[in-house]
């Protein structure tokens, strides 16, 4: 759980909440007049924020695809999912890295 931190006290005491992120994994949300204004994270916690955040809009990128097929007849589907399946017995083709 972040601490929050007034901007006034975060200026006062940068060096030790820096000290702090990086040694001791602690976290600060940084306010002014009570309202978040930053967040002070390890490296190692933005790097882990970016790549949670990647995998989440992979993911709705792939949801979008599903509502794009809305008004596809089902036999248009069927044909096209057969077309692949023909065009995967003549071979591998490409690969495609389907890691999230």
């Amino acid at each position: 759980m972040a601490k929050r931190i007034s901007a006034a006290e975060a200026k006062a005491q940068f060096s030790a909440l820096v000290a702090g992120v990086a040694f001791r994994g602690e976290q600060y949300v940084i306010e002014r007049q009570g309202k978040p204004l930053a967040a002070l994270v390890s490296v190692h916690g933005l790097e882990k924020l970016q790549d949670e955040s990647s995998a989440l809009d992979r993911r709705r990128g792939a949801l979008a695809l599903v509502g794009m097929w809305g008004n596809v007849e089902d036999k248009d589907i069927d044909s096209f999912l057969a077309n692949i399946y023909a065009a995967r017995e003549q071979g591998p083709g490409r690969t495609v890295d389907l890691q999230l």
